[in-house]
């Protein structure tokens, strides 16, 4: 069974369960103010957006992988899980001005053409702080308690301090030019940080043994490396139709990817000035973005790029097999890093 099988399998049972979460929290935000009961409703509908649960089913699947099965108190985590995931799709929509997630208007946007963009980006900062307050509140509440609990709220708190870092570090790049070992630095509190968490708080909350921890918290790791490289090679070699928004984005806001950092690096003096002249430009082009697409391609930059990410896609899944975790569990995994593998093909 391939990982998106059973990511539309769970994604069902996690979706209902979001969506009675927010029954309850608007019935509660209509007894004091109309204008929250619209927000919460506005939330709802930006969290509850199709997509992939990745996260959330992250969690899931591992805590099936140890408990032998999905309960209650699984699901609610699960709620808990997604609010934490999009109170940072809030604010990253925000900072990156992206007026689109998932083919609705970015939540920021779903304000600023109401009223004002200053509304709509305060609504945006504070929602996405609401957002992470309850999703603690929700694990918190979630039926798990004792040691185990209290180290998977540790787990998605450490989380959350390491995810805005990795976003003051990433505006940074847009007005400097790191080294691989920086961008590592970068990404080890990004994708890296999420799988980390998600997988491992499944597994705290199941009873895994010590050891499988260790060895799930260096896999998810490498699952996050091999993710991020390749989205980021998507965002700029993918066509809008592949992509569902218009490519290039992080090379006109100034963002230094992977396969960008290897162009610098390895490029001549002509492609090096055809790379610095459209890295930054705002809206850049199709031209422009075909240039800059020869240009990394002919340094060998996207094929360092894709040797490292799958790098890491192997690593991860030798260390998935070496887990007691459960077939199925190790399955969802190991097809899922097998589609980041794949992917790369896509772009040559």
């Amino acid at each position: 069974m391939t990982w998106e099988t059973l990511l539309n399998q769970y994604t069902v049972l996690i979706d209902r369960k979001v969506k009675g979460y927010f029954e309850t929290l608007k019935v509660k935000a209509a007894k004091y103010h109309p204008f929250m009961l619209k927000t919460y409703e506005n939330l709802e509908e930006y969290v509850l957006r199709k997509g992939k649960r990745l996260a959330s089913c992250s969690t899931l699947l591992t805590y099936k992988g140890y408990a032998g099965g999905v309960d209650e108190k699984i699901l609610n985590v699960c709620v808990g899980i997604e609010l934490y995931r999009h109170c940072i799709l809030l604010h990253d929509d925000l900072v990156d001005g992206d007026e689109i997630r998932r083919g609705g208007k970015s939540f920021h946007n779903l304000f600023s053409e109401v009223r004002d963009p200053k509304f709509g980006e305060g609504v945006a900062v504070f929602m996405g702080d609401v957002s992470y307050v309850l999703s603690l509140e929700t694990i918190l509440n979630s039926g798990f308690s004792g040691e185990a609990l209290h180290r998977a709220v540790e787990l998605l708190v450490e989380s959350y301090h390491e995810v805005n870092e990795s976003q003051v570090i990433d505006l940074l790049f847009e007005h400097k030019e790191p080294d691989v070992e920086e961008w590592y630095v970068m990404a080890s509190r990004r994708a890296a940080s999420l799988f980390g968490t998600t997988i491992l708080m499944g597994a705290i909350l199941a009873g895994a043994p010590e050891e499988d921890l260790r060895v799930l918290g260096d896999a998810a790791a490498d699952i996050g490396y091999a993710f991020d490289i390749q989205d980021d090679i998507i965002d700029t070699f993918a066509t809008e139709q592949q992509y569902g928004r218009p490519p290039g984005g992080d090379i006109s806001r100034g963002k230094k990817p992977l396969h960008l950092i290897y162009a610098l690096r390895l490029a001549g003096p002509n492609e090096l000035k055809i790379i610095k002249g459209i890295i930054g430009k705002g809206r850049i082009t199709p031209n422009d973005l075909e240039t800059m697409r020869e240009a990394i391609k002919k340094t060998g930059a996207l094929k360092a790029a894709k040797e490292e990410s799958l790098k890491h896609a192997k690593k991860a899944k030798e260390l998935i097999e070496q887990t007691q975790m459960g077939e199925e569990s190790k399955e969802f995994f190991n097809s899922f890093i097998d589609y980041i593998a794949q992917n790369l093909d896509w772009y040559k």
